[in-house]
């Protein structure tokens, strides 16, 4: 006999937006696009929106992936993939989309929302790639809460040691999905990003893997200042470990609910050691120290990073912020002497002369 299948047989299909199109998000369109082909409940094609810009031969930035299925800009040289498709109308972007990957700057998030809020589906899933927090009148808010809250969906994050342009070249690497309550949808997101050289593991700590996502790149920049210095490794694993520490009992201090076995994932202890040895924190820090702290690092970044954001002085910044209002500094020593030298208080040398 025949059997006669209904509506409620089919399998559902997610249909994947990457909001965002910098270094990582073209990583992370790449990572999903190589899915979406394979797995029959995710629909082929990946929109990738794109706040567009004008290059210097005249062309429109997204026109440009489109005609080649390249991130000229921000990941040159990778193949992005046939099924990726550059969009610059935001909200032409995420029409019909079900599962939205937030890849922004941190500090752009909210706006970004807030344009969203009521033109999204009501079943939409969301997952956080972006480190960093924001500050509100009653404290600090996590980027994945900030989401959550302004389109009224779950959000996950994806956190762990990636390094954006290694990935690309399909070098091994891992990463740590946190989510709050709904394993089901944590592992829809891990099966989205997870390939045979990108490995990922969910983990039921979501502020743990957030926070370790968000302040190791606080101590990404002390990591920086120690090879400006040209302190040498054994000062530079001393700051690693310190800023371990401190990176834990913050992350405690916010969210007594923190695993410690969370700083074991690819998102905290990897994560930190790849971000220390390599990434745009480290450098910049590095050329600020070589300096003598002359030059700000608004431009540094705007010399050194081609139009990419510089996250962890901005972080160090807002960590300080709670650090401060909750009459805690004496307790992190690293994180407020990071901060001080980012502002010009005190000396880069500072970061072996702590408190």
């Amino acid at each position: 006999m025949t059997s006669i299948k209904s509506d409620s047989d089919e399998v559902k299909k997610y249909k994947v937006v990457v909001v965002g199109s910098g270094n990582w998000g073209s990583v992370a369109a790449k990572l999903i696009a190589s899915n979406t082909l394979n797995h029959n409940n995710f629909h082929d094609e990946v929109r990738m929106w794109v706040y567009d810009e004008t290059l210097p031969n005249g062309e429109k930035l997204s026109n440009v992936i489109n005609q080649t299925n390249e991130n000229v800009k921000y990941l040159p040289g990778v193949n992005l993939g046939k099924n990726v498709i550059a969009d610059p109308d935001l909200d032409h972007a995420v029409r019909d989309a079900n599962m939205l990957v937030f890849v922004t700057p941190h500090q752009f998030v909210e706006d970004v929302c807030k344009r969203l809020a009521g033109k999204i589906r009501g079943d939409v899933e969301a997952i956080s790639l972006i480190k960093g927090m924001t500050l509100k009148v009653d404290g600090p808010c996590m980027i994945s809460s900030v989401i959550s809250k302004l389109l009224n969906c779950s959000c996950c994050v994806l956190m762990g040691a990636n390094i954006a342009d290694e990935i690309a070249m399909e070098n091994f690497s891992e990463a740590t999905v946190g989510y709050k309550e709904s394993r089901e949808v944590a592992e829809r997101w891990a099966r989205l990003f997870c390939t045979p050289y990108f490995k990922v593991k969910a983990v039921q700590d979501i502020e743990g893997v957030e926070l370790c996502g968000t302040l190791k790149n606080v101590v990404a920049i002390a990591a920086g200042f120690v090879d400006g210095l040209d302190m040498g490794n054994n000062t530079k694993a001393a700051i690693m470990r310190i800023g371990l520490n401190e990176m834990r009992d913050f992350s405690r201090r916010l969210y007594p609910s923190v695993r410690d076995d969370t700083f074991f994932e690819s998102c905290g202890v990897a994560d930190l050691i790849a971000t220390c040895f390599g990434g745009r924190n480290r450098k910049v820090a590095e050329a600020f120290a070589t300096g003598g702290g002359k030059m700000p690092f608004e431009e540094l970044e705007a010399q050194m990073l081609q139009g990419q954001k510089l996250q962890g002085v901005l972080t160090a910044k807002e960590v300080y912020e709670v650090l401060r209002n909750n009459k805690w500094l004496d307790s992190f020593p690293l994180f407020s002497t990071i901060h001080d030298i980012c502002i010009g208080e005190k000396p880069v040398s500072a970061i072996v002369h702590l408190r």
